[in-house]
Formats: C-alpha cells, structure tokens, sequence
C-alpha cells in the first residue's frame, strides 16, 4: 500500500454539479459543505432564502449558488433546473445525447426497521423508497442512477425539539442502536452520499439503499 493511500482524494467530485434540495440546513447543509470541499458545483435549494444564501455567501465563490425552491411546487422545481444549467454548465439530455448522473435520495431506517418512528413518518419515507425502485428501472436506460440513503435516528433541525437538550437525545439514540458509542450525525450522511456520488462501479450502484446507524453501513438490494 503506497503512502497516499489511507486519505480520501480531496477533490473526489470535482466536475459533478450537485443540485441539493434542503440544503440549508440539517443534512442538506452539511452535503453542501463537503460537496463544495470535494470539488463540485454546488447549487443550494431551499425556502429559507436568508440562511442558504448565507452558506453560499460563507463558501464565497462561482461554484456555489443559492436558489429558492419550494420542492412541491412544479414551477419552483422547473425555474431550479432552468437556472442550474446555463449557471453552472450543465449539459442536459438533447435529443440522441445523453449524459449519465445521479438521483439520490434521503429515505430512513424505517423502511427495514419496525418501530421507529410515526405511522405518518414511516409512509412518507416507504414512498420515497418506492420512487426510488421505479425511477431506477425507468431511468438506468439513460445512464442514470437512482439511490437512497436511510439514516438511522439522528438530530436535525427538523426535529423542532428546543427544549430537550441535542446531546441527550443523540445518546438515547446510540443507546437504541447495536452500534455502542457511535452516534450519527448529518456530516455522516453527507460523507456517504458523497461516496456515492463518486462511485465509478456502476453495475454496483444502480438500485441499492445504504442503511447506516453510527458508523456502521450496510448496503441492501433494493
């Protein structure tokens, strides 16, 4: 094994545009940090404009930008891909050009887990799962991959909790977990999805889901 072996090359996604929808905070903010670190062109979609223009003012150069999309408006989702393309380059499919890429999504550990969450929770995130299985049988034609990856409990914004202190809630979520003295955090996510992201093994990578609870992965067939 050479020396330079056991560090991660530092611009692994260098020459990928990456489009991150609630990439203003939580797991969304730290993609953004560490996809900018890695080399790409980051383009921050969120609804809480003041914040994520603030990151990409903090990140300071062309290869960042915040735009404001509402994911459930169709016309907030057009105006994001219109803008991204002449704004960083982007060479989109035009008739007989096509250009591989990747969709990955955020799902949860509840979709192998019973128990862990609301029954409104747990079916959201059984349909993104279900997307993600017939997005990647009806865009692998085009090159594309589409994955998910599912955390295990972690602390995010999204939580809205204000009281409890985020320190206890996270060892009571490692308590939870087989993984003893780890506890998750949203840089772990954006770390694996940056794997991902940067994977050249595509046979490998069309239609899986990553679980991951502190740092333990597992890769499942979808």
């Amino acid at each position: 094994m050479d020396s330079g072996s056991s560090s991660a090359p530092s611009k692994r996604l260098e020459g990928k545009v990456a489009i991150i929808t609630g990439g203003a905070s939580g797991i969304g903010a730290a993609a953004v940090q560490l996809f900018h670190k890695n080399g790409a062109k980051v383009v921050i979609a969120d609804v809480q404009d003041k914040i994520g223009q603030a990151i990409a003012d903090k990140l300071g150069d062309s290869n960042v930008c915040y735009i404001h999309c509402d994911v459930s408006n169709e016309n907030d989702i057009i105006n994001l891909v219109d803008t991204t393309a002449p704004s960083m380059q982007l060479k989109m499919m035009v008739h007989e050009k096509i250009n591989k890429g990747c969709i990955l999504f955020t799902a949860s550990a509840c979709t192998e887990i019973g128990g862990l969450c609301s029954p409104a929770y747990g079916v959201s995130k059984y349909g993104i799962l279900g997307l993600v299985k017939n997005l990647a049988a009806e865009l692998g034609q085009y090159g594309i991959r589409v994955n998910c990856v599912s955390p295990y409990g972690l602390v995010t914004g999204i939580s809205g909790n204000k009281v409890v202190d985020p320190a206890i809630i996270e060892a009571k979520l490692s308590e939870m977990g087989n993984l003893r003295g780890e506890v998750l955090k949203a840089e772990g996510i954006a770390n694996a999805a940056s794997t991902w992201l940067a994977m050249k093994l595509v046979m490998l990578v069309a239609k899986t889901l990553w679980l991951m609870e502190g740092s333990a992965q597992s890769i499942l067939p979808l």
